[in-house]
């Protein structure tokens, strides 16, 4: 008998990323699909391959109908999380709860997944009863999966790391800020951007336009476009932002480090004006010296979605952009030669879409080990 998967949170970003992969997949052969909503309850279910799925959007707040199900996959955000989930544990819903949200990662009783990395301990934790998987930080997932022969092969002492992430990471408000923000300079350029205008005095303009009061930044606070935001998430105690914190305690809980074998990881996070897929740039303390061949080999060898980029300026300019790999699940990585601080540290440079295996498609891989 098919299983009874219900979605929510599947109008958004990532929920819309994860179900145009799963169409791609014919996933949902595998299944009975039942569509929730918070705010549309009651009309038609979305249409898929041109056909709409007969029945009507059911309310995501209904405990009932939540708890009738086998898998509840959320990309609703924490809010939602926090709601519900603990009042159908305390409830008795026995079901494995899917999310993309962070809240739960943490949790002794959940798992954190990227099954490239470490899916024995997923179907292991599947086997041992577990019920709760949880998707890893974009950052988090991008960085394993770039990395994963290394980590695999026990060859990182310590991970410096600083990141490069698009207006996608934010949400959509992210990017319509940014989208606005071009729409205001456009404005300005339309009418002033010829040969005959001071590049300085175009820049000034530019400058006083972005610093106006009404300069749209209702999510990002900040300008966004010929900008960045160096701050990504909320403060910790030790001055890192939340998003920086999550690099070291979710790589290790994902690797099952703990104590003397913690692999300490730490850097800045970085919001820039792309509009999808983040990249790392990394300094790498390995345990032992290697030549730069045998990390490439060590590297390439982990996983299929990964791919060495020379270490030349032209394959890093075709190769290393956010354009380049944007709805891909490449993850190339580049840049890679020995630091100037000596032999065991490694310079590299990676990349990933941020929506894919950065959110959705680890959720997408782990229904299919539930199924």
């Amino acid at each position: 008998m098919k299983k009874l998967v219900g979605f929510v949170g599947w109008r958004g970003m990532v929920g819309s990323v994860l179900l145009k992969r799963m169409l791609e997949e014919n996933d949902f052969e595998k299944f009975i699909p039942v569509f929730f909503s918070t705010s549309q309850v009651g009309k038609k279910n979305p249409k898929f391959k041109k056909k709409i799925l007969p029945g009507f959007l059911k309310d995501a707040y209904n405990l009932e109908e939540l708890m009738e199900l086998d898998i509840i996959i959320t990309c609703q955000g924490s809010d939602y999380t926090q709601k519900i989930y603990p009042i159908l544990r305390s409830s008795g819903w026995l079901g494995y709860w899917i999310d993309a949200a962070s809240d739960l990662r943490m949790n002794k009783d959940s798992v954190i997944v990227l099954d490239p990395i470490n899916g024995k301990n997923i179907k292991q934790s599947i086997e041992n009863g577990l019920k709760t998987f949880i998707g890893s930080n974009c950052t988090v997932s991008l960085m394993m999966l770039a990395l994963g022969g290394l980590f695999r092969n026990n060859l990182i002492e310590w991970i410096s790391f600083s990141t490069y992430q698009a207006a996608s990471g934010g949400g959509s408000g992210y990017i319509m800020d940014l989208l606005q923000q071009v729409y205001c300079l456009n404005k300005y350029l339309y009418k002033n951007l010829d040969l005959s205008t001071s590049i300085l005095k175009i820049e000034k303009d530019i400058t006083k336009i972005m610093n106006k009061n009404n300069f749209p930044v209702k999510n990002s606070l900040v300008p966004l476009i010929l900008n960045l935001i160096p701050w990504i998430d909320s403060r910790m105690n030790n001055g890192q932002s939340r998003e920086e914190w999550k690099m070291e305690k979710e790589t290790n809980k994902i690797l099952k480090k703990k104590n003397k074998d913690i692999i300490k990881i730490d850097g800045n996070c970085v919001r820039i004006g792309a509009l999808r897929c983040h990249s790392q740039s990394f300094l790498i303390k390995l345990k032992k010296n290697i030549n730069i061949n045998d990390i490439e080999r060590i590297i390439s060898n982990d996983n299929k979605w990964v791919s060495i980029v020379p270490n030349e300026k032209s394959e890093s300019l075709k190769k290393l952009t956010p354009l380049s790999i944007t709805g891909t699940l490449k993850i190339p990585i580049g840049r890679i030669r020995k630091s100037s601080l000596g032999q065991k540290y490694l310079s590299a440079f990676s990349i990933g879409d941020q929506l894919l295996w950065g959110a959705a498609e680890p959720l997408r891989r782990v229904l299919k080990f539930l199924l």
